[in-house]
């Protein structure tokens, strides 16, 4: 098939960028499955990438000799437009505020999507993870193992239970929880397990699963990062008891703050769905509709946490999307792989060959013996040149609570430590210009000369 080329100095920069924010230059590089987009003709240097059968698209590099310093770029950016904003009118002028038939759709398009049975959204991952416990009966006194690596709300969520997070240590390469690690930690104690797809690259789903199943324990996925990534040629949303999204303002699908629970397990799926608004019986939010009744039950002892009309209408409008913010994020990465790949200083993420990331983050790390720097001063000198970053995570074993609570020390967890003390994550998102990428790789570049050891 041909390769249709697109030359950065052939169109305006800032055109190009407005119709590939538009999808115009995305559609019609579709119609033949590879493309090459912004080549460099000076370097001559570009290329094509093949993914998986349902995401065929290939992207080149264009890069800028000089930093653009009077632009900053922040660390993110939701790509937020007149089709966000048409839907959440459509809600507002609708008269419906609160959960209804917006966050009914939404739920039943998340599902298709992601080749689940059930979708049951609430007003954050947090809560659907909660929920997830409570469908799966976590009781006290039991275990939960979860990675060291993670944001608080993997963990603390198994302390709502007075039950036991169990921290287990990463694999080095991919910063997810190590099945080996989770296998020296089962005991008869543990309820489940809880693998965070970090990053967004799924974790080793088969070998969790079947350590979890040998015994007798259960799989809820904290894909918080995950969403849309594959494994194995499968969406994840499915291969654990339950898998819990996260729809916060950073995350690659946003609905300001949400999150959904997937899940193939009808009775999880209902008893979430009761919870989630206070444990009133089924279809509670219709009882202010034409077709709903005024009487209802309590069940069970519920919770405040269903999503509204208006956050769904967020979602709705970014799920439409999805796939060319994926790819967007997906070019990005690329083009920092290409860039820093000859650099001995850095190591790019490295993504398994049997799954793709949703490129939620793009942490690099540091070879810190070949730096007169540590990693913090490197964040400040990026900072210093309008290049925001992150840090993704701080251990939960250094944080008080859980060091304090439950004896956890950095010397238990070596491969967590070792990556904790040299990652740093760049901006990825698909607001960023062409420009914004070239600012934030002359950037990085620009600390390594002047630091190099």
């Amino acid at each position: 098939m041909p390769i249709k080329v697109v030359y950065e100095n052939e169109v305006e920069s800032s055109l190009l960028d407005e119709l590939i924010a538009s999808n115009k230059i995305r559609k019609f590089l579709r119609s033949d499955g590879w493309a090459t987009v912004g080549i460099d003709p000076i370097r001559g240097h570009g290329g094509s990438y093949k993914g998986s059968e349902r995401r065929k698209m290939g992207y080149g590099t264009a890069r800028t000799p000089t930093i653009n310093r009077d632009k900053k770029v922040p660390f993110h950016k939701p790509h937020i437009n007149d089709d966000e904003v048409s839907e959440v009118l459509d809600a507002i002028r609708s008269g419906w505020l609160t959960m209804g038939p917006k966050t009914i759709k939404f739920e039943e398009q998340f599902r298709d999507y992601v080749g689940s049975g059930n979708a049951v959204s609430m007003n954050s991952c947090t809560a659907c993870l909660h929920l997830a416990l409570k469908a799966v009966d976590l009781k006290e006194g039991d275990d939960v193992i979860v990675p060291a690596m993670t944001f608080t709300a993997t963990a603390e969520v198994v302390t709502y239970f007075k039950a036991r997070p169990v921290l287990v240590d990463i694999d080095e390469e991919t910063f997810n929880i190590d099945p080996a690690e989770i296998q020296k930690k089962m005991t008869r104690k543990t309820k489940a397990v809880i693998p965070v797809h970090f990053a967004g690259q799924p974790c080793d789903m088969d070998e969790i699963n079947d350590i979890a199943g040998f015994h007798n324990s259960y799989v809820i996925e904290d894909a918080a990062h995950a969403f849309p990534a594959l494994y194995k040629y499968r969406t994840i949303g499915s291969y654990g008891d339950i898998t819990c999204f996260s729809f916060y303002a950073t995350k690659t699908l946003s609905t300001g703050e949400g999150g959904m629970a997937t899940t193939d397990n009808d009775e999880f799926a209902e008893k979430m769905r009761i919870l989630r608004l206070h444990g009133i019986s089924k279809d509670a939010w219709k009882r202010y509709s034409a077709e709903g009744s005024w009487y209802y039950e309590v069940t069970d002892a519920g919770y405040k946490y269903n999503m509204t009309d208006i956050q769904a209408s967020l979602g709705l409008a970014q799920l439409k999307k999805s796939d060319w913010m994926w790819k967007r994020r997906e070019e990005i990465a690329l083009q920092y792989n290409e860039a820093f790949k000859a650099c001995e200083e850095l190591v790019t993420p490295i993504v398994k060959a049997d799954r793709d990331s949703a490129w939620h983050l793009y942490v690099l790390k540091l070879n810190l013996e070949m730096l007169r720097i540590n990693r913090s001063r490197f964040i400040e000198e990026l900072k210093g040149r309008g290049i925001g970053t992150s840090v993704h995570f701080i251990p939960l074993y250094r944080h008080p609570f859980y060091s304090s609570t439950f004896g956890y020390e950095p010397k238990d967890f070596p491969k967590s430590e070792h990556a904790y003390e040299r990652i740093l994550s760049l901006p990825i998102y698909p607001a960023m210009t062409h420009v914004d990428v070239n600012d934030v790789i002359e950037s990085v570049e620009d600390v390594i000369r002047k630091f190099r050891a």
